[in-house]
């Protein structure tokens, strides 16, 4: 049975995920500041890290025979000030930092590093000549771009250390626990469907578990290496997501527009991303066999009734 390091694995996509490794026949170990007595599954346990002082249970290391590196604050969590822009970076690029320097210092047996990034690496749609953006397209200039080009830098140096490194840049994600999902959702518990903007921008989306999945398929398959797209192969524009949202929930609702110069005043810069249009391919992770469960609006709408 091999053993699985998660970093971040408290939070939502770390919760499926060990959910998902542990009824695949894994041991998971999940790092954690505040280290509980007890998971209450022998399969899960708890080592303590902390990334401000740069330590990290030697055991936790040596046991290890995959890292998943999802540990990173929210990125929509609060207003992008400057303070909290840097608490953004400081969080992925010193996480990597600690677990490269623990697997250049502790004996291990570590044969896969398959760390998060996002799809934040990509700019908007061009509007000259439109396509969607693949793995090979370099990182954008604005914020999150260059957020997700140092995350991605700060944990490569594992594959010079001889471990198989996959990152997997992430769609906005879907699931019923919370996240994106929830937030969609607000807006319909009084009747409207809030649509942002012209509501023409375009969602490069992927249900929670198909992203698991293809965290999974990133351990089992040693043919995968270097950045692989978790979108679903069919991204849909916000007015249609918004509205099949309201329809899978059979409510009462009004189509509203939120007006650009809105969002502006209540999210600041971070409005620029909900308005954005990125159509980011799938193609790569299918040319690897990964088959997806949710790959389109019927399914996704299906998902959304259920439950």
């Amino acid at each position: 049975m091999a053993t699985v390091l998660i970093t971040g694995g408290t939070g939502l996509i770390g919760k499926a995920l060990t959910k998902a490794l542990v009824a695949n026949n894994y041991r998971v170990i999940i790092l954690t500041r505040e280290k509980p007595a007890s998971s209450g599954d022998a399969r899960v346990s708890y080592a303590r890290w902390d990334i401000g002082t740069q330590y990290i249970e030697t055991e936790a290391i040596g046991r290890a025979d995959h890292i998943i590196h999802l540990a990173g604050a929210n990125v929509g969590e609060k207003r992008w000030t400057e303070k909290r822009k840097k608490e953004i970076v400081d969080s992925r690029v010193k996480s990597s930092a600690l677990l490269v320097k623990a697997i250049r210092e502790i004996p291990n047996h570590i044969r896969t590093v398959v760390s998060a990034s996002a799809i934040g690496w990509y700019g908007p749609d061009p509007e000259a000549a439109p396509r969607p953006f693949t793995e090979s397209d370099p990182p954008a200039d604005d914020f999150l771009g260059q957020t997700c080009r140092q995350w991605e830098a700060s944990i490569t140096p594992v594959a010079q250390a001889g471990k198989r490194l996959v990152k997997i840049r992430t769609g906005i994600v879907l699931s019923k626990e919370g996240g994106a999902l929830k937030e969609f959702e607000k807006p319909l518990h009084a009747g409207i469907a809030a649509i942002l903007g012209n509501g023409r921008q375009v969602i490069s989306w992927i249900q929670i578990d198909d992203l698991v999945r293809i965290y999974i398929a990133a351990i089992e398959n040693e043919k995968m290496e270097g950045a692989y797209n978790a979108v679903a192969p069919q991204p849909v524009s916000n007015k249609t997501f918004v509205t099949a949202l309201a329809r899978a929930k059979k409510r009462f609702y009004l189509p509203v527009h939120v007006p650009a110069f809105a969002l502006r005043l209540v999210l600041g810069e971070m409005s620029i991303e909900v308005l954005k249009s990125t159509t980011v391919s799938s193609e790569k992770i299918r040319a690897t066999g990964f088959v997806f469960q949710y790959p389109g609006l019927p399914e996704l709408e299906s998902f959304l009734k259920a439950g």
